[in-house]
């Protein structure tokens, strides 16, 4: 009986072990490996831009469609892996809703917009989201691309396709998805996002360039790859600025801009460090954020505005040559996403 019970022990341990090394094997095969830049195929080509206008910005990580109000998440010491269909649904229209309001303006910058992932129950919202913004220009480029997630064990995340979404009225010149340096070692980068950023670039009437970068900086890391990533980009910044051009980078940083208090909206439950950007990143540039709203909340738990820890990760930056005149960012109670959008309007100096 108990050499029985020996050989099943055995068995299933490898059993096991054989499941794994397939995961490995199958993953490392199908491995997601982009280049350094990437040219980026634009949908419609939207009109000419100007220089004297105003610009209008609209940036919000949309949570896949799945990270709502009700939700909570493996990832972030809770215990859900994806939600049920009908919140998915729910979230996706709220979402929806909320940018056909917003079809004026003149950037929307998003992250975490999902295509045909098992996740968000195979919604293509790249093709939904455009579809709202038919006179938008828009480009894709993805940074999370696994053909399997095989965690949790017994609930396995499946097949994803997710990434940055920009949408303009205007008509860019060029657009590149920059792969960041630094990765998760191996085997768990084979599970993990290739974090990037997607630069638009605008040639203006006067002969200057506008810039705009989407980003979506490293989570779940220690620091370490935030920091690699933060200085590859702002070499690649400072140097389009040296340039004349205008700059302004907006998205998800994973951090807190320089010198705001990243526990302001400190409630009962707060085990989490959150991180600010050096102060001397780039002298002489502007943070554009709404210290008054938060833009991120953790989910550990379903949201509770009495108890869940919030924060702002979700902000911009402007080069010396550009003047904010707006900063807004919408309070929706995370009903639809675990961020909030926010709203920035802009002046080119």
């Amino acid at each position: 009986m108990i050499r029985r019970m020996l050989n099943l022990i055995i068995i299933l341990v490898l059993l096991f072990g054989f499941y794994v090394l397939a995961m490995i094997l199958f993953n490392w095969a199908t491995d997601y490996r982009p280049g350094d830049t990437t040219a980026v195929q634009t949908k419609n080509q939207g009109i000419p831009i100007d220089t004297v206008a105003e610009k209008s910005f609209l940036i919000w990580n949309i949570g896949f469609g799945g990270l709502g109000e009700e939700m909570d998440f493996f990832y972030d010491g809770g215990k859900s892996v994806r939600p049920k269909k009908v919140l998915v649904e729910k979230y996706l229209e709220g979402i929806h809703s909320f940018l056909e309001g917003k079809k004026n303006l003149d950037f929307i910058l998003l992250q975490e917009v999902d295509k045909r992932s098992k996740r968000s129950y195979r919604n293509n919202e790249v093709e939904s989201i455009s579809n709202i913004f038919e006179n938008h220009s828009s480009a894709f480029a993805p940074n999370y691309k696994v053909k399997y997630i095989p965690i949790p064990f017994e609930k396995p995340l499946g097949g994803v396709l997710s990434g940055l979404l920009s949408l303009s009225k205007f008509q860019a010149d060029e657009v590149t998805r920059y792969q960041f340096p630094g990765n998760f070692s191996f085997p768990k980068s084979l599970f993990f996002l290739d974090r990037c950023y997607l630069k638009m670039r605008y040639k203006l009437p006067d002969g200057k360039e506008l810039i705009v970068i989407n980003t979506h900086n490293s989570a779940y890391d220690d620091g370490s790859l935030k920091k690699i990533q933060m200085e590859y980009m702002r070499a690649d910044i400072l140097n389009e600025y040296q340039e004349g051009n205008y700059v302004i980078v907006g998205g998800d940083w994973n951090q807190c801009p320089p010198n705001f208090d990243c526990y302001k909206f400190k409630k009962a439950e707060s085990p989490y460090e959150q991180r600010n950007i050096e102060e001397d990143y780039l002298p002489g540039w502007t943070w554009g954020y709404d210290s008054e709203v938060p833009t991120n909340r953790k989910l550990a738990k379903p949201y509770d505005p009495e108890t869940t820890f919030t924060t702002v990760i979700d902000f911009y930056l402007c080069s010396p040559n550009i003047e904010i005149t707006k900063i807004k960012t919408h309070d929706l109670d995370f009903a639809y996403s675990d961020h909030q959008p926010v709203e920035l309007h802009v002046l080119l100096k």
